[in-house]
């Protein structure tokens, strides 16, 4: 063989053995920047004592920066954090970071980052993986409506956000361990903001690597790590072990998707906690039975309603609005249909809520009045409307009972048919979301406790969340001027204000304040459940 040959040869496998060695190294960084754990399906975990079994269904999606809905967060706010956090007892409180510093104008808010604060692979969080964190979120790529909605008060965000900028402006890495944002005013429920998913920390490192199905198994700092999630079976969480807040006592939790009813499996033993449906509630409310010293209910910042969007014919007229208000008989609905589980909706706040006015802002229920308002439109009558779609969450011919008693009301009270249109949730909210939708029934969870989210967010007129596409100039100004207010009554009654006017126009009819209504399994001997959908699990305790 000749000597060039050889050479040959030599070069060919060195060429080789440099791409394998390559490939081992890229191997190798991915495995050790993924959640490490022992095998969640084995026996030793799934039977261990400190495990508790919870009914669950899928997320729309695992990522912080993209959620927006309640069967995500559940999860998200368990495997993630962000700067702050919210506690059981609704109290902001810091979280991946020890201090805080704001300026005296209120614009800049200075984060000193905790010592003891990992991703769950075990690599150190830092300054810059805050920052870039934020930087994705309002990426354009990303294209994340809820972190425009979130996060539009940091200056620069917007600019990044429409691709006008490579870098949100008001965020500045001063140190490994110290970073500073500056908002556009000052605005008291800011920090609270900062505890929302779109404002998490995530693995860089991660998504580069895996940018396709990271959210499988995603590398998060919270206080338990997802360890299986099996579409449609099983989703688990383990327990994180160097959690910086404190560890959960429960080391396992086994969320089961798929089953028949709840409330059969709790009795079972399959599940630790249920809820209680209306097919139910009587008999556990009934002391002779064994459920009722396990029925529990708890407040939430939760409020139930009809939207209906102003620029969709015929909800673009106000009295047809108010017409379809005055003509359902919620109160009815609730103490019959619902047995007295739901609390008839009397404004847009919730109960407990600060800023909340107890005093009755909805129609009252009255046909003639609906009819004469649906006359005073500019469709004179039932017979001038167009076809009107009522779209709704489920499967099935007939809808819910609330939906069909709504139905029928408005058949008998105003002469109109309207059809019933039923989706899956992630069908449903792609369609919100694209302005697709006319008349529809959902609920509003409220994401911190400041009447901000829930009256800014959904009425102002620039509001992505605006679903409705409500505009009016009067309320746009309070809501405004209710944002920089820093005296906490004057703030109250600037909302207030905007409330009476929002509901009077009737761009949503709120319906439903709902309490929760569940019963506990024995072995657990300490279970929080919030007005507000935070983390949690970690305070939970069971029997030993």
């Amino acid at each position: 063989m000749s000597s060039k040959k050889l050479l040959a040869i030599l070069l060919t496998i060195l060429t080789l053995l440099i791409g394998i060695i390559f490939i081992l190294t890229i191997l190798l960084r991915f495995n050790n920047e993924q959640p490490t754990s022992s095998n969640p399906t084995n026996d030793s975990l799934l039977s261990n004592k400190s495990k508790i079994s919870l009914g669950g269904a899928d997320p729309v999606t695992m990522d912080p920066h993209l959620a927006g809905d309640a069967s995500s967060a559940q999860y998200i706010v368990e495997i993630f954090g962000g700067l702050v956090t919210i506690t059981p007892e609704m109290e902001i409180v810091l979280d991946l970071a020890q201090s805080l510093e704001v300026s005296e104008d209120g614009l800049i808010y200075t984060f000193i980052l905790r010592d003891d604060i990992y991703f769950h692979s075990g690599r150190k969080v830092t300054a810059n993986d805050v920052k870039w964190s934020f930087e994705r979120a309002a990426s354009p790529q990303l294209n994340s409506n809820t972190s425009l909605t979130y996060l539009r008060d940091i200056v620069g965000f917007i600019e990044r956000r429409y691709g006008q900028a490579d870098e949100i402006l008001g965020i500045k890495v001063i140190n490994d361990k110290s970073i500073s944002i500056q908002i556009d005013k000052p605005k008291a429920y800011f920090l609270a903001k900062l505890s929302y998913p779109t404002a998490f920390v995530l693995d860089k490192n991660q998504i580069e690597l895996n940018p396709r199905n990271w959210t499988r198994k995603p590398n998060g700092t919270g206080p338990y790590k997802l360890s299986e999630w099996k579409l449609g079976e099983r989703i688990i969480l383990e327990v994180n072990n160097r959690y910086h807040l404190g560890v959960g006592s429960v080391q396992v939790i086994d969320y089961q998707l798929s089953g028949g009813s709840i409330l059969t499996r709790f009795e079972n033993g399959e599940v630790d906690i249920a809820g209680i449906g209306k097919d139910d509630i009587d008999r556990v409310r009934d002391p002779s039975e064994p459920l009722n010293k396990l029925y529990r209910q708890s407040n939430n910042f939760m409020t139930s309603y009809i939207g209906l969007n102003n620029t969709k014919a015929p909800f673009d007229d106000v009295f047809v609005r108010q017409a379809f208000a005055s003509s359902i008989d919620i109160s009815k609905i609730t103490n019959i249909t619902f047995k007295k589980m739901m609390e008839q909706a009397t404004g847009v706040l919730p109960p407990g809520m600060y800023g909340y006015d107890p005093s009755k802002k909805t129609f009252e229920y009255d046909p003639e009045l609906a009819r004469e308002l649906l006359a005073k439109s500019k469709y004179g009558s039932a017979n001038n409307l167009p076809p009107i779609v009522f779209s709704d969450i489920g499967a099935g011919a007939e809808g819910s009972t609330d939906t069909q008693a709504y139905i029928e009301q408005w058949k008998q009270n105003l002469g109109v048919s309207v059809t019933l249109r039923q989706t899956d949730f992630a069908t449903f909210l792609s369609d919100l979301d694209n302005n697709a939708l006319q008349m529809y029934g959902i609920g509003w969870i409220m994401d911190y406790p400041d009447p901000e989210n829930i009256l800014d967010i959904k009425f102002h007129s620039q509001s992505t969340e605006n679903n409705e596409n409500y505009s009016n100039a009067i309320v746009d100004e309070l809501l405004e001027n209710a944002r920089s207010e820093t005296d906490p009554d004057k703030r109250a009654k600037l909302y207030q204000d905007a409330e009476k006017i929002i509901v009077r126009e009737a761009s949503w009819i709120p319906t439903y304040y709902s309490p929760l209504h569940y019963v506990v399994s024995e072995k657990i001997t300490k279970w929080i459940e919030p007005a507000m959908i935070v983390p949690k699990l970690r305070f939970v305790e069971i029997a030993e």
